[in-house]
C-alpha cells in the first residue's frame, strides 16, 4: 500500500475548509473574523511514530489507517515530517539491519526533533535490553549524533540525554526549552511559533497577574512572563512540571510560581473548598489575577474550571478541538464575549486544527 495521501497542492483549499468550520462554529457567539496561520507544506512535524513490519525478511516503517490495524501502509521516507527525521531514518533502518542487538524484537521507533537541530530516537522492544544492546546503542547515537532511549516492559535506557533541545522566536527574543522523551509538546514547530506570538500579542503589557492552567513544559508560560507582573502557572504531570521548571531557570524567568495541581485541584484552592501542602508558601489571595490562560486537553474545560476562568476580565483560550471550545463559549457567554480569534493550522492534510479565542468581560 502507498504512503497516506500528501498533496500541496490541495493545501490552500483545506485550509479555507477549515477556516469556514471555525467560522461556523463561532458564529453563535458573534466572534470578529478569524485570523489565519498556515503552516508549511511539509517537513513540519518534529515527532513521528512508527511501528515496524516485517516482509521480506525484513522491518520496515509502517503506519496504519484509522480503524485497520493490519494493512500496514509501509514507508520509505516520510514528507510531512522534518528534515531531520527524514534524514535519520534510512540510517536507522540499516542500522538495525546490520545488528541483531538493535534489531531482535524491535516494534517500534519514535523520532523527536527540534528547529534548533536536536535529536532524539525512542526503540521499543518486546524482550529485555541488555548489555549487548547498550553497547550496540552507544554506537549508533554516536554515529548519528543523536540521543536514544530504549524501553521494555520495566527498563528505560538512555543514552545521551532524554529530552531534546529547542528554540523558539516570540517578539524578537529567542527561547529554549527543554522537551522530555514521552512528554507532551507541540508537534509543528513553526506553527508554535506563531500561536506564542499571537498569544503574547492578544494578552499585551499588563500591570497585573495571570493565572495559567495545563501549562505543559511552559511552551506558553516563558513569553507571556514577559507581559505580566507575576504568574501562577498549574500542571499536573510530573514529568511536565520538571521540564518547566528547567525551562523557567533556563530562560531567567523568576516572576513564575509553579505548583502541581490539576485545573480542578486549583479551583478547590481557590475556592477554599480544601487546603494544599502543594501550595504551602504560596499566598493566593496576594495575586491581582486580571487575566487567565488556558491550553486544555481535547476534552476542554471541566464545567467547575470553566466557572472558574469566569471571575477573569480576560480569559485567552488556546484549543486542539473547536468542538469543545465552543462548548465552554457557550458556557461563558453571559459575562464574556469573543473578542479576538485565530486558527492555527498545527495539522495539515487532516481535519484536526488549532484555535484560540480572546475573551473578555461584556
Amino acid at each position: 500500500m502507498s504512503r497516506p495521501a500528501f498533496d500541496p497542492a490541495t493545501y490552500d483549499a483545506q485550509l479555507a475548509e477549515k477556516k469556514a468550520r471555525l467560522v461556523e462554529l463561532l458564529a453563535p457567539f458573534a466572534a470578529p473574523e478569524p485570523e489565519v496561520f498556515d503552516s508549511p507544506r511539509e517537513h513540519y512535524r518534529m515527532r513521528a511514530e512508527f511501528r515496524l513490519w516485517r516482509e521480506d525478511g525484513q522491518r520496515h516503517y509502517a503506519m496504519f489507517a484509522p480503524g485497520d490495524k493490519h494493512t500496514p501502509i509501509l514507508l520509505d521516507d516520510f514528507p510531512i515530517a522534518s528534515l531531520r527525521i527524514n534524514e535519520l531514518m534510512p540510517r536507522l533502518r540499516a542500522a538495525w539491519q546490520a545488528s541483531e542487538a538493535l534489531s531482535f524484537k524491535l516494534f517500534q521507533v519514535e523520532f523527536l526533533t527540534t528547529l534548533a537541530g536536536d535529536a532524539l530516537i525512542t526503540l521499543a522492544y518486546h524482550r529485555p535490553l541488555d548489555e549487548a544492546w547498550q553497547a550496540a546503542a552507544e554506537k549508533l547515537a554516536g554515529e548519528l549524533n543523536v540521543s536514544l532511549v530504549g524501553r521494555s516492559r520495566g527498563q528505560r535506557l538512555v543514552i545521551g540525554r532524554d529530552y531534546v533541545k529547542e528554540e523558539l522566536n516570540v517578539a524578537g527574543r529567542s527561547y529554549r526549552y527543554r522537551q522530555p522523551e514521552g512528554a507532551f509538546t507541540q508537534p509543528n514547530a513553526r506553527v508554535c511559533e506563531k500561536m506564542l506570538g499571537w498569544a503574547y500579542e492578544v494578552l499585551g503589557q499588563r500591570d497585573d497577574d495571570l493565572l495559567e492552567l495545563y501549562c505543559g513544559n511552559g511552551n506558553f508560560t516563558l513569553p507571556l512572563a514577559t507581559r505580566v507582573r507575576r504568574v501562577l502557572a498549574t500542571e499536573i504531570s510530573k514529568t511536565s512540571v520538571n521540564a518547566a521548571l528547567a525551562n523557567l531557570a533556563d530562560n531567567g524567568v523568576d516572576n513564575v510560581e509553579l505548583v502541581r495541581l490539576s485545573a480542578e485541584e486549583l479551583t478547590q484552592a481557590l475556592n477554599e473548598v480544601r487546603p494544599f501542602r502543594r501550595l504551602a508558601g504560596i499566598d493566593l489571595k496576594s495575586y491581582k489575577f486580571g487575566s487567565v490562560f488556558v491550553d486544555p486537553p481535547r476534552a476542554g474545560m471541566d464545567p467547575d474550571t470553566c466557572e472558574l476562568t469566569r471571575r477573569f476580565q480576560r480569559i485567552l483560550y488556546i484549543s486542539c478541538n473547536p468542538q469543545t471550545l465552543a462548548d465552554n463559549i457557550a458556557q461563558l457567554s453571559d459575562t464574556h464575549q469573543v473578542t479576538r480569534c485565530a486558527l492555527f493550522d498545527q495539522f495539515p492534510y487532516t481535519h484536526h486544527m488549532e484555535a484560540g479565542v480572546l475573551l473578555e468581560r461584556r
